[in-house]
């Protein structure tokens, strides 16, 4: 059966006006979907709607015509139905809270075919370390088909239409095709999936392989030093992925792999920067205001420690980079402390 055309399909409403979230609503628009991009602050989005920009971010990429920018949630859901959330993780709950109601009261008035939330956001809730889905399910129970997508995305080069592949996973395969079609097409490949776990796992923990790399680098240990971290933190997080019932092959691909060689190598990542930034001994709080935007593997790596730690599983890079973030250890003395370990087999 071949997929509906994007112009017959309702509108479709992105949730978040960071980086993120604006390149994915300029993909979505790009391929002829109705798209409504949805930021908290009035005067941004009127701004990145007068402009056909987002001025504060992605600057350089011009908005599809199919795109309009508000900060009006309720008329960003209006005779729509699919919605992407891709605001920084600690802030899903609140926002799924805001939708809550507004998606309880459209019910009656929507084809629910068509109906359905994804998360794109890559991280864990600061406090309950809980995963994405857990959260949409404690606020939005289990009426919504839920889907998540992730994969090695830098939103400028997605926004300039340069080419990407991301995966959809969701345990309702109808939703996560039907969501991958509407982005497919242009340089843009989505690819489809059920592991829910193993994708939110992966695009979650490796922003804290990514700082560790970062620190190597700005310290100057050299290509092999970041290759080391790179296979060896797959190692780690493969290792906590399968008591959380992640699949290995996810973690091998796009949401695992290729979002953590990403991340690792590319100055074009926060989770990297940051990393650099502590080599040259900026603090947490200096480098997070030199970058200006979230980075999500500060508020990750605690969150990876605590599971690690609940499911029994060893995570060395992990716990040294914790230390690091903590003030417990300098760069230098993390390194050391990583190449002090005991032979043992890969």
């Amino acid at each position: 059966m071949q997929p509906a055309s994007a112009a017959s399909l309702p509108p479709i409403a992105v949730v978040g006006a960071g980086s993120f979230g604006t390149a994915l609503a300029i993909q979505l628009a790009r391929r002829g979907n109705s798209t409504r991009l949805c930021g908290r602050h009035a005067d941004e989005m009127a701004d990145a709607q007068r402009e056909r920009r987002n001025p504060r971010y992605l600057q350089d990429c011009v908005f599809p015509d199919g795109l309009t920018a508000t900060s009006d949630l309720r008329a960003a859901l209006e005779h729509g139905t699919e919605i992407v959330v891709a605001t920084p993780s600690h802030a899903l709950r609140e926002t799924l809270a805001a939708l809550h109601p507004l998606l309880e009261a459209r019910r009656a008035d929507v084809d629910t075919r068509h109906a359905g939330v994804v998360v794109a956001c890559k991280g864990f809730e600061p406090g309950s370390g809980k995963l994405s889905h857990e959260v949409a399910r404690e606020v939005l129970g289990e009426v919504h088909p839920y889907a998540v997508l992730s994969g090695p995305t830098f939103a400028s080069e997605l926004g300039r239409g340069l080419p990407t592949a991301v995966i959809v996973a969701s345990r309702d395969e109808a939703f996560a095709t039907r969501v991958a079609h509407r982005l497919n097409g242009g340089g843009f490949r989505a690819y489809v999936g059920r592991d829910v776990i193993g994708v939110e796992l992966g695009g979650a923990s490796k922003n804290v392989i990514a700082i560790a790399a970062g620190t190597s680098d700005g310290l100057g240990f050299g290509a092999n030093a970041r290759s080391l971290l790179i296979t060896r933190g797959l190692a780690e997080i493969r290792r906590l992925g399968q008591p959380m019932g992640a699949q290995s092959e996810t973690l091998m691909g796009l949401a695992g792999l290729g979002d953590l060689v990403l991340t690792c190598t590319d100055n074009q990542s926060r989770n990297r920067r940051m990393g650099l930034l502590l080599a040259g001994g900026k603090s947490v709080h200096q480098a997070t205001e030199e970058i200006q935007q979230v980075v999500e593997g500060v508020k990750a790596a605690p969150e990876v420690l605590r599971l690690a730690r609940r499911h029994g599983v060893s995570m060395p890079i992990t716990e040294v980079a914790c230390a690091v973030l903590d003030g417990k250890l300098s760069p230098s003395e993390a390194f050391a402390k990583l190449a002090s370990r005991s032979v043992r087999a890969e």
